[in-house]
């Protein structure tokens, strides 16, 4: 799969996370075929707002990387969408 189509099927994934509601790099990598550190690159580099891509969190329950996006930190984020960090 082509990182393009990657993304765009991880994006589309994030939209459907509800409040509260977090996921991991690994299950990403995992539901797409792919590599946690793929998954992590890719969101890296998002430019897609309406992907909640700081809902992504390490399986050790860390929040890991966040490129920042939305303007607050990764733990300000989840700490607003009711995650406990």
């Amino acid at each position: 799969m082509k990182n393009s189509q990657l993304r765009d099927k991880i994006n589309s994934y994030l939209k459907t996370l509800k409040i509260r509601e977090v996921t991991t790099y690994k299950t990403l990598a995992l539901k797409f075929n792919s590599h946690p550190r793929a998954v992590a690159r890719i969101l890296a580099t998002n430019r897609d707002k309406s992907a909640p891509c700081y809902k992504v969190i390490r399986t050790d329950g860390k929040a890991g990387g966040y490129n920042g996006l939305l303007g607050k930190s990764k733990e300000e984020l989840l700490r607003i969408d009711g995650v406990k960090v």
